[in-house]
């Protein structure tokens, strides 16, 4: 049998109906470009995240560049990120002219240390952007105490947790501002790309809106240098109607991981995902480690399960990046865990066949 890394099928069959109504209602009124249902939906999403307001944008790389930008970073300050992640965390850095300053992760639940947070304050850090990774929540309390302490912000990266709870509480909700990716993969996708900024600091979300909309405070009238970085109105029609179904979706993955975890345990040589007391893990994906990681992700292709790689090269290895100097070493566990972990298939509507049918495989790939 045949597993797909993911499969959007299911979750469209539960949404089509209310989308196309949706779509038909845009295009009837052309109001593709921040519409009423954008506003909807923002106000939507930020109450499911327990803040005050919602900023729509295109992406969510966007969402994480623009809150730096509202934030005031710029050339000159720092940002501290994991030294292992997706590099967009990175990457909105530096298209502020900041610096990027890597920070090794914990090797349980794979995000940022905040022990080792507390080393890499300088006196020119500007802000904390932990991430959530995997759906997953960082230590974030610690953190942002931490960052209180040092009078510094927090800019949570939750592009891969929407709906983590991190006791009790959605992330998003901790730092100034939470960032949300609705990429296709995400827990909550759109039919391409948008993303979203939470926050409850209303001065803060003034901001945001200037940044996202060419910096204008009227159709003509504009304030500061601002971007062209809006989620479209299409997007937030299958937004909208995707999280009307989102937690019980959730709750889904949640179940999917507890069966492989209960058979996963059971293979020699196979490290399931562990969750951290307090933490509502939501599995956007399932990440195990394995020695001899490479060979046994071919050998499970071959078989024809969708696996991949979340994420080989750590951010201070990658060439993007040689020109801060990082080397092999400085960040080990970081290094240790690239070169361990495998992204099997995940999604709500797996079946038990298709589990089973995976880690069968798994088990024979891993034998020698």
């Amino acid at each position: 049998m045949k597993v797909p890394f993911v499969d959007f099928l299911p979750q469209y069959q539960e949404v089509k109906d209310q989308v196309h109504a949706g779509l038909e209602k845009v295009f009837e009124r052309s109001n593709f470009i921040l519409g009423q249902e954008v506003k909807d939906f923002e106000a939507q999403f930020a109450s499911y995240c327990e803040s005050a307001y919602g900023i729509g944008v295109n992406s969510g790389t966007d969402a994480l560049h623009l809150a730096l930008r509202a934030l005031g970073v710029q050339q000159g300050d720092e940002v501290i990120v994991p030294s292992f992640t997706f590099i967009a965390t990175a990457l909105a850095v530096s298209y502020t002219g900041a610096k990027p300053v890597f920070v090794d992760i914990q090797e349980d639940i794979y995000n940022i240390d905040p022990e080792k947070i507390r080393n890499a304050i300088t006196p020119r850090t500007k802000a904390i952007m932990p991430v959530h990774l995997y759906g997953q929540a960082a230590n974030i309390t610690q953190i942002v105490k931490i960052a209180k302490e040092k009078n510094i912000a927090v800019i949570e990266d939750c592009a891969q947790a929407h709906g983590a709870l991190y006791q009790g509480r959605k992330v998003g909700s901790f730092g100034l501002a939470g960032c949300f990716s609705f990429y296709p993969t995400k827990g909550l996708g759109a039919f391409g790309d948008g993303g979203m900024i939470v926050t409850s600091d209303e001065a803060f979300f003034r901001k945001v809106l200037m940044f996202r909309d060419y910096g204008r405070k009227d159709r003509y009238e504009h304030i500061i240098k601002g971007y062209n970085s809006r989620l479209d109105t299409v997007q937030a029609v299958v937004l909208a109607a995707k999280l009307k179904h989102f937690d019980r979706w959730n709750a889904m993955r949640q179940k999917a991981a507890q069966q492989y975890i209960k058979i996963l345990s059971t293979i020699e040589g196979v490290i399931v995902p562990v969750t951290a007391e307090g933490r509502g893990h939501v599995y956007q994906t399932f990440v195990i480690r394995v020695k001899d990681r490479d060979a046994v992700c071919q050998k499970m292709q071959a078989a024809g399960i969708g696996v991949l790689i979340h994420y080989p090269i750590p951010l201070h290895l990658q060439k993007a990046y040689e020109e801060l100097g990082y080397r092999k070493g400085d960040f080990p566990t970081s290094e240790k865990i690239a070169s361990e972990i495998l992204s099997i298939p995940m999604f709500p509507h797996m079946t038990t066949e298709q589990i089973d049918n995976v880690c069968d495989v798994l088990r024979k790939s891993v034998t020698p």
